[in-house]
């Protein structure tokens, strides 16, 4: 059986990716950065190994001997404050992960990016051609991606790269979870204005294993899903949860003006705001993504938006982060 290496394995995308590799056979090592961590690995199927991306020496032995290694780690950080961490980890880490890499002999870095590598500043629907633009960016995420993204691309290792746009599904902790929460405590503020590609993370998993199976190398693929406004998202979750929602979008500038006042009340309470100039201009974009290129040669599917909200909201109600008592009838 191959032995490959998951970075950010106790992690969203990470826990699905690991129990995919585990199922088709692979020995998985995931990077882990503590007790709590290593239990989940365990779980899943996988060998915990001791490490972050900012310990080289770690990095190097457990690379060692491994066939492949899957990078998802990443820190997505939006606020100001965090922005030097977040270098770091996603360019510095990335560097030293290659490095461990090529010393290990490895024959494959599998590499998850994001379709923030682009940047906001692409108009239109992306494709795999599409010039990307993320080291002009002013938004310190957008300019790591790009960075660690040419990383890979430059280390003279056979890779494959996956640009995901926005991640549902089951096992989300913190991120559209969150917003879910929300609407099903009557607690949203407003729907943003923008709108979103959403992609099922165990599609994402899948298709990377199925990538790493092939022969080919030195290839990228975007992994998007469902297109649909934000205010269609949280309308579609305030059905299924049997919950009210806003019936119009906020303003974008409203919703920029009120994140620029919220930043700079930040520097003086050094708190980071509920809202910061990042997220609000994430929120505004009209993001599209072309996946047919991964539909055709990895079998990558969209799945529709009400199953994968329908399929996380299970998920949620589950492990006890939504009441039982809120769950109505969908058709």
């Amino acid at each position: 059986m191959p032995t490959v290496l998951v970075t950010g394995a106790t992690g969203f995308l990470g826990q699905h990716l690991v129990r995919e590799l585990v199922a088709d056979g692979a020995t998985v090592r995931g990077l882990s950065r503590s007790g709590s961590g290593d239990a989940i690995l365990a779980r899943l199927g996988a060998i915990p190994v001791r490490g972050h991306l900012g310990d080289a020496a770690a990095l190097n032995a457990a690379a060692t001997g491994a066939e492949a290694v899957f990078h998802t780690a990443a820190d997505t950080n939006n606020w100001g404050p965090g922005d030097a961490a977040q270098t770091e980890t996603n360019v510095g880490g990335t560097a030293r992960l290659l490095a461990a890499a090529r010393a290990a002999g490895v024959t494959c870095f599998v590499h998850t990016s994001s379709v923030s590598a682009y940047s906001h500043l692409v108009k239109g629907t992306l494709r795999e051609d599409v010039p990307q633009r993320g080291a002009e960016s002013w938004i310190n995420y957008e300019r790591t991606k790009y960075a660690s993204e040419r990383l890979v691309r430059e280390s003279g290792l056979p890779f494959l790269v996956f640009q995901p746009s926005h991640i549902l599904g089951p096992g989300d902790y913190n991120n559209w979870s969150n917003l879910i929460r929300l609407i099903d405590a009557g607690k949203l503020p407003g729907a943003p204005p923008g709108s979103g590609s959403f992609a099922d993370v165990r599609e994402i998993a899948r298709a990377q294993v199925r990538a790493w199976r092939q022969p080919a190398r030195d290839e990228t693929w975007l992994v998007g899903g469902e297109h649909a406004t934000f205010l269609a998202l949280i309308a579609e979750a305030g059905r299924q949860l049997g919950k009210p929602t806003p019936a119009k979008a906020m303003p974008a500038a409203a919703l920029r003006t009120y994140a620029r006042v919220l930043d700079l009340l930040s520097r003086i309470t050094r708190k980071r705001p509920d809202l910061t100039p990042v997220a609000a201009t994430f929120t505004c974009k009209h993001l599209s993504v072309d996946s047919s290129k991964a539909g055709r040669e990895l079998g990558y599917r969209s799945t529709p938006l009400p199953e994968l909200l329908a399929d996380t909201i299970a998920w949620l109600r589950a492990e006890g982060l939504l009441p039982a008592q809120s769950m109505v009838s969908t058709p």
